[in-house]
């Protein structure tokens, strides 16, 4: 039992030390959103293979098929986040010039975040996203005068 908690903890001790690496080789000071996001990822929930290529920005946040995150970041691009929790798509809002994000809130902490929309979301979820409230209204829809 106790070769196997060491070689667990080993385990982690190279992945934590790979993904420092990465970050320190890859992000600028620091900071993702001062460099381009172009190493692929593996969705966390559906298992979709997320290439930067076809998201049509110089970052890929979220999942294109199921459209949730990773909670990473405590300041966008910080990468600083320990909580490391799923985020889901609980909205999306229309930006001032008319661009759409998405509203992505962490399943362990609670904490709310802001992201633009790839260019190959998946336009389906966005939009039932987006008519939720109004499918579900909270009052009776009998309530409203006509």
């Amino acid at each position: 039992m106790g070769n196997r908690k060491e070689t667990l903890r080993q385990k982690n001790t190279r992945k934590y030390a790979a993904e420092t690496a990465f970050m320190d080789r890859s992000h600028k000071n620091g900071m993702y959103k001062n460099a381009p996001c172009d190493e692929p990822f593996t969705c966390k929930i559906c298992g979709a293979l997320m290439l930067p290529d076809n998201a049509g920005s110089r970052h890929r946040n979220h999942c294109s098929h199921c459209l949730t995150s990773l909670h990473v970041d405590n300041e966008p691009g910080d990468r600083a986040s320990t909580c490391m929790g799923i985020m889901d798509a609980i909205a999306v809002w229309v930006r001032k010039d008319g661009e759409w994000a998405i509203i992505h809130r962490c399943r362990i902490c609670g904490v709310l975040c802001s992201n633009r929309i790839a260019a190959d979301d998946n336009p389906t979820l966005l939009m039932s996203i987006a008519v939720k409230p109004l499918a579900m209204p909270p009052f009776p829809l009998g309530l409203l005068e006509m």
